[in-house]
């Protein structure tokens, strides 16, 4: 890990060259030779992370070069952010050439450079002499992990992880025995590790489930049980409440959750999933919340304790899952390490099988485990690897961490912070796949890159770490192929959290329980990710080398604030929230202009209406501004001329996006891949820079007027990599739609009001509808004719 936070300094270091190059001047050489001392390192730092005999001196040589490499980025950050005071970040050089010529300057990241590689040199003159790579290789290792992630993987499936054919089944009959009491609970019991949660995820999904009940809803609970929120949480899954109804709801005490929700449940054959439960008390408090309800009503628990599951409902045998034999063991892990025989005749040779059954031992029958090995195992094709592996799972720690650890360290180095970085979320939180790889790239875990966009090398690396098993899929997205959400098991987010601490990478700050005030300190890591326990979180003190304040928590429920921006000038990432007075402003502080390192930006306003400052068109480094907000947003023509944008989502609560921000003709971003929504009128037809988005995927339109439509989907069948469009027209006449028959590469498409429904001459009034169309949403087009004429034909829709 200590060779990924190098590798990120000495990229730092290559931008600060190529971008800042003209005000270096008389330092250029100094900080050149800055960035070699550390490529050096890395060399080392190869080897020291797969190395398990390390001693305590060994150690401190790698946590020192961890934390040079830290002082270095503050030199870099400290320097860009006084450049961007001076001359306007990344703007036109040519009117101050004299900044950043007096000796001071000069002389300051001089002496800084000269301090940092000195302690380098002699932490290296006791180090073994490694070759340094050229420069052609440019990050060397993350283009080899990228040609590496290029090979076939087959994905193996939850439901293929462990054989949990018998115990679906007694599962299935006690969910669908009608018993007429109230309060039937059916409980899966067994250690972390043995699938519980996957089992219980089968059933819920299974289609006959589905059509026996009524109503369905899934709650995580885990060891911080918030029983409010599950309250409120089944609540708005069974009523799908309105803005307002919604606001009134959020409101409600737990008194008045509790009778609210057992009104709207007492007609409804319902099942409500209650996974990883660790006391009783945490079924004891809601339990008078859910009613009799139709015949078959059932509670399904998920709990690591046998005792909790008996007292819930004495008269319910839980399913009990046990420990998988040597030949289970065996089989699960020749599904995972031989994926389609992808080893060829290998696997079935003798060496293989008996290194294989020896490991497999050490994972005790627990399938979790089994998977992460084989996981492990599927990335070494030759029997040295296995014989390595074999190896190391015989030195230190527990008998299954020991598996674990030895997956997360045979982990190629740019994969190591993005598997630690989900240390920040919750225990059994839904993952949003698109959030997660646009904060990796945010925090510069993935590289500008020629060959690939960031985002697709995100996938890779995401897709990389599943098929380690070290990451779950959750859910799908429309296609029913690509990842939609993830999540990541309790036995790996705790060895996740402890490296992510052991490795000075990021802290998890709990809200003090009667308190509202968080008080940050320069002492604390560089990223932070809080969890609240109360519904508004201030935060106070300093922390000037603070570079990501995560927020992990429902931003719906939670109120963020930041009373004093300069305390935080180096921040990269940061997510805040807000509630306010019905339809009331909110002026976001023109301080956040001066965060000239941000580069992904989250906001949310709830009951209000906002106004970003335009100090925000200051921020050049922001790839991802995100901003929500629940009546109305006003967005400054600064926002665009952002040239490294590439995804912008504002959205305005309700079902149909009522207007878009109006789009500057000056936005020409060759960057951008997400755009939602923008306000199209007739200057924006006449200009055709839109054809410049050749990067565009995802985008958003509201349409003034109807004779805007046609000419805008003309223009826009050009884009060749769109996949996803969003169209809302407001003024009441018909739009011509026709364009849209040739968008081929489209799979997703919105269309919000009215189509012109009356006897088409040319055939169907839907015939417009791209081939390859997989998720279509029709929301107020008043039609009158048969769509399923149409539809019928359209064989990719899902």
């Amino acid at each position: 890990m200590a060779e990924a936070i190098v590798s990120l300094a000495v990229e730092r270091i290559s931008d600060l060259l190529i971008h800042e190059a003209v005000f270096l001047k008389d330092v250029k050489d100094q900080v050149e030779s800055l960035r070699t001392e550390p490529k050096r390192m890395q060399c080392f730092l190869k080897d020291a992370d797969h190395n398990l005999e390390q001693d305590a001196r060994f150690q401190n040589r790698v946590s020192e070069m961890r934390d040079l490499a830290y002082d270095a980025e503050d030199v870099i950050d400290s320097f860009i952010l006084k450049a961007a005071h001076q001359r306007g970040f990344h703007g036109i050089v040519k009117r101050f050439t004299s900044i950043f010529t007096k000796p001071y300057h000069l002389h300051k990241i001089g002496v800084q450079v000269k301090a940092i590689k000195t302690k380098l040199q002699n932490i290296s003159e006791n180090l073994p002499a490694f070759e340094i790579p050229g420069d052609g290789e440019g990050s060397s290792s993350i283009f080899k992990v990228q040609q590496r992630l290029g090979r076939a993987y087959s994905h193996v499936e939850e439901e293929d992880v462990v054989s949990l054919e018998v115990s679906t089944k007694d599962v299935m009959t006690k969910l669908m025995t009608e018993e007429d009491r109230s309060h039937a609970v059916v409980s899966i019991v067994g250690m972390g590790g043995l699938g519980k949660t996957t089992l219980a995820r089968k059933v819920y999904n299974h289609v006959d489930v589905r059509r026996h009940f009524d109503f369905l809803a899934w709650f995580s609970i885990s060891q911080q049980c918030k029983r409010r929120e599950v309250l409120l949480s089944v609540l708005k899954k069974v009523l799908s409440p309105s803005n307002d109804e919604r606001e009134k709801i959020e409101k409600m005490d737990e008194i008045e959750l509790r009778r609210t929700l057992f009104d709207a449940l007492k007609e409804k054959r319902y099942l409500v999933v209650l996974d990883d439960i660790w006391r009783s008390e945490d079924w004891d408090i809601p339990k008078p919340a859910f009613p009799r309800g139709r015949k078959g009503s059932k509670i399904l628990f998920t709990t690591r304790i046998k005792n909790v599951a008996s007292r819930a409902d004495p008269w319910s045998t839980p399913v009990e899952l046990s420990l998988l034999t040597d030949d289970e063991s065996w089989n699960l892990l020749c599904r995972k390490a031989f994926p389609r025989s992808k080893m060829g005749s290998q696997c079935c040779s003798e060496e293989f099988v008996k290194l294989g059954k020896e490991m497999v031992k050490k994972c005790g029958g627990l399938p979790l485990a089994i998977v992460v090995l084989g996981g492990l195992l599927a990335t070494e094709q030759s029997l040295a690897q296995w014989e390595m592996v074999h190896k190391n799972i015989h030195r230190q720690y527990g008998a299954v961490n020991r598996i674990l650890v030895s997956s997360y360290n045979a982990l190629p180095y740019p994969l190591k912070p993005c598997f630690l970085y989900l240390s920040r979320y919750p225990e059994d939180w839904e993952i949003p796949k698109k959030e997660l790889i646009r904060l990796w790239i945010a925090e510069g875990f993935i590289p500008e890159n020629k060959e690939l966009l960031m985002e697709d090398l995100g996938e890779k690396f995401l897709k990389e770490l599943i098929d380690r098993s070290l990451v779950q899929v959750s859910r799908r997205d429309y296609t029913g192929t690509n990842v939609e959400t993830c999540r990541v098991h309790d036995l790996l987010r705790d060895l996740c959290m402890e490296k992510a601490r052991e490795e000075k990478f990021l802290e998890i700050i709990p809200q003090p329980l009667h308190e509202l005030e968080v008080t940050l300190a320069e002492s604390m890591l560089r990223r932070i990710s809080i969890h609240p326990s109360k519904s508004k979180v201030y935060l106070k003190g300093e922390h000037p080398k603070l570079r990501s304040l995560l927020f992990s928590q429902n931003e719906e429920l939670v109120e963020l604030c930041i009373s004093n921006y300069k305390s935080f000038k180096f921040l990269r990432v940061v997510t805040l929230a807000k509630r306010g007075n019905y339809k009331k402003w909110w002026h976001v502080s023109t301080e956040i202009g001066n965060l000239q390192h941000l580069r992904y930006l989250k906001l949310y306003y709830y009951n209000g209406k906002m106004i970003l400052p335009r100090s925000i068109g200051r921020l050049k480094s922001l790839y991802t501004l995100y901003i929500k907000s629940s009546f109305g947003i006003v967005i400054p023509d600064g926002v665009f001329k952002l040239e490294r944008l590439r995804h912008i989502v504002i959205k305005v609560d309700g079902i149909f996006p009522v207007r878009g921000f109006r789009l500057r003709l000056g936005f020409t971003s060759k960057n951008i891949e997400t755009l939602k929504c923008i306000e199209v009128d007739e200057k924006a037809v006449e200009n055709n820079a839109v054809l410049r988005w050749t990067n565009i995927q995802s985008l958003g339109i509201v349409f003034t007027r109807a004779k805007y439509v046609k000419p805008t989907l003309i223009l826009l069948t050009k884009l060749q990599r769109l996949r996803s469009v969003s169209l809302s027209i407001f003024d009441g006449l018909d739009p011509d739609l026709e364009p849209l028959s040739q968008y081929y590469h489209l799979s997703k498409l919105k269309l919000f009001r009215r189509i012109e429904d009356k006897p088409h001459p040319n055939g169907h009034v839907l015939k417009f509808l791209p081939s390859n169309i997989v998720k279509l949403t029709l929301a107020g087009c008043e039609l009158s004719q048969d769509p399923m004429v149409v539809l019928e034909k359209l064989c990719h829709l899902r």
